[in-house]
């Protein structure tokens, strides 16, 4: 496994062999592994890039205490048969310091996430552009558990035609359904129970609508239990359209929330669908 620091020494793909790069900020966990098996098993050439991206945290609190431990996840990567690791610095991603030229996420960034942390969705398509293009993949794989942010990727790859193929991968979750984030490292064991409230609300929410109920009442209800948990603040509990990125109010859909407990902001998506002719209640 080479670990690479400076773009100057990324390699261009080799000729006839297909690349895939996955794309982390480090602190790298199970879920991150199931990126590399997933593009380990599609590539020929693995390229996991590590880098604490600055342009799309909007509180630099949040960005020093990002964790961070290069050592580990070179330990982690090393067994999956990842062929570079490209570690750069801020300085060498961003040499002319702040970009003085970056991608908008447009209606996309101004919901969800992007009315939350505003600008992140900015600084993080820029970053994967930039990636992109230094990397030249054929395939990149993104997480599901960030539903906006992989919608966002291959909005901006149609809209640019970026010749890279981005692929999702199914959200990996600890035993009792906690989906895995490197910001978990925070969570106290006492408040778990809390953190679990979330991907509770989604799967009940989720049941509900395939049962039939109304999409709104099955967000209100959901927003309402979760409101009434002490130890979780609620940022947003909604309905994402899967292809456009937009809040939905029917069909296939996107339950998606984010919430805060304690120090600990964490998000975590389900898909659902509605019931569809000759499924619904029949019971008159």
């Amino acid at each position: 496994m080479e670990i690479v620091s400076a773009v100057s020494d990324l390699a261009a793909p080799t000729e006839g062999r297909r690349r895939g790069v996955v794309m982390t900020m480090g602190a790298l966990h199970e879920g991150h592994v199931a990126l590399v098996r997933a593009a380990r098993e599609a590539c020929d050439e693995v390229l996991v890039t590590v880098f604490v991206n600055p342009l799309q945290f909007n509180d630099d609190a949040d960005l020093e205490r990002y964790p961070r431990n290069l050592d580990a996840d070179l330990a982690l990567l090393e067994p999956l048969g990842v062929d570079v690791v490209f570690a750069p610095t801020v300085a060498e991603v961003y040499p002319a310091g702040q970009p003085m030229v970056t991608v908008a996420s447009g209606r996309l960034g101004e919901i969800f996430e992007g009315a939350v942390r505003p600008g992140h969705f900015d600084g993080m398509l820029t970053v994967v552009l930039k990636l992109l293009n230094l990397t030249r993949p054929q395939l990149a794989f993104f997480g599901e558990k960030d539903a906006q942010q992989l919608i966002a990727v291959r909005r901006m790859v149609a809209d640019f035609n970026v010749r890279a193929e981005i692929v999702g991968v199914p959200t990996v979750r600890a035993a009792d359904g906690l989906a895995l984030s490197s910001r978990n490292a925070f969570l106290p064991q006492s408040q778990r129970a809390d953190a679990l409230e979330l991907h509770g609300a989604l799967v009940a929410a989720e049941r509900a609508y395939g049962a039939g109920a109304p999409l709104a009442d099955v967000i209100a209800a959901a927003r309402e239990a979760l409101g009434n948990v002490p130890g979780v603040h609620v940022d947003y509990f909604d309905a994402l359209d899967p292809a456009r990125g937009e809040v939905a109010r029917g069909g296939d859909v996107i339950l998606a929330g984010a919430v805060r407990v304690g120090t600990v902001r964490l998000i975590d998506n389900v898909r659902a669908s509605a019931p569809g002719p000759g499924l619904q209640d029949r019971s008159d």
